[in-house]
């Protein structure tokens, strides 16, 4: 019998969180059980996982943004049973369900990945940097702009979010803004329109800030420094959209250090590249 063959590919459940998060934890990812239930609300035939000898040995997830777009993540195989094709299989079931769904398909890939989906059809977009560190106290910060999300506010939000990712992705940030660490944090332009907001939720490892959106490099450090008011102390991921036009200084100024790239990679129709209003990302599993 062959390795393939002594392999099941199925649906992910919500009974195989406590598992899949073995998977990430020997990754040393960040993300939570929340996260997990997250994706599979977004997209529960989407999520595969798969079986050997009785043991959820591999993940992947998508999600789908209209017809238009689609996010592969959290690709993960158990170390007992690398080096098998796990993460091949689990792609191409990706793969063949977003088939006739979407016209483009993206990943955000560590190096380690890249190889695979290489292989895949997937090509090299951009970068994104993965930034760290403990936040200090963030004295003097104008909070006039954060504000009660009524509905004509969470229209304006995700309009201005579907500018900036390109397509429609009111699920996934309704959901964000749900689990959020701190109250949505807005900026407006002179005439009152909004122009940029940005959120954090927890992770395993790291409070996680993202997305920041903004049409104003100007107005990004604001944002982000109001984010950071409510996470004294903490311990802090941010993925940087390296074609966003912000200086990385910005980061590093409040004592944040690169620790890696991820690259974004697509595949299918050539879509639309992620805009430089994206300045920091909602995540690696989502885009």
């Amino acid at each position: 019998m062959q390795k393939s063959e002594r392999i099941e590919i199925r649906l992910l459940f919500d009974s195989d969180i406590p598992a899949a998060m073995k998977l990430k934890e020997a990754a040393g990812w960040n993300q939570t059980e929340d996260d997990w239930r997250r994706l599979l609300m977004l997209e529960p035939n989407g999520c595969f996982g798969a079986v050997k000898d009785g043991r959820l040995a591999g993940t992947t997830t998508t999600t789908t943004y209209d017809n238009h777009l689609a996010w592969i993540g959290m690709v993960l195989v158990d170390p007992e049973y690398r080096r098998l094709g796990i993460a091949t299989e689990l792609m191409r079931t990706a793969l063949d369900y977003l088939n006739g769904r979407v016209a483009t398909v993206k990943l955000d890939a560590t190096q380690q990945g890249r190889p695979v989906y290489e292989k895949l059809g997937f090509q090299v977009e951009s970068l994104i940097e993965r930034w760290s560190g403990t936040v200090e106290a963030v004295m003097g910060f104008d909070d006039g702009a954060l504000g009660g999300l009524d509905s004509d506010t969470c229209h304006a939000l995700f309009e201005l979010d579907c500018q900036a990712f390109n397509v429609d992705r009111i699920k996934l940030i309704s959901a964000l803004i749900e689990d959020s660490l701190v109250p949505t944090v807005l900026a407006r332009a002179r005439d009152g329109s909004l122009s940029g907001y940005a959120l954090a939720r927890r992770g395993s490892k790291a409070d996680y800030v993202g997305p920041i959106v903004s049409t104003s490099s100007k107005q990004v450090d604001k944002l982000l420094d109001r984010v950071l008011s409510h996470l004294s102390g903490r311990r802090v991921y941010i993925d940087l959209n390296a074609e966003c036009g912000v200086n990385s200084n910005l980061l590093s100024d409040r004592g944040f250090m690169k620790e890696r790239d991820l690259i974004r990679m697509s595949s299918g129709k050539v879509g639309k590249r992620t805009s430089p209003f994206v300045v920091a990302i909602a995540g690696p599993e989502v885009g």
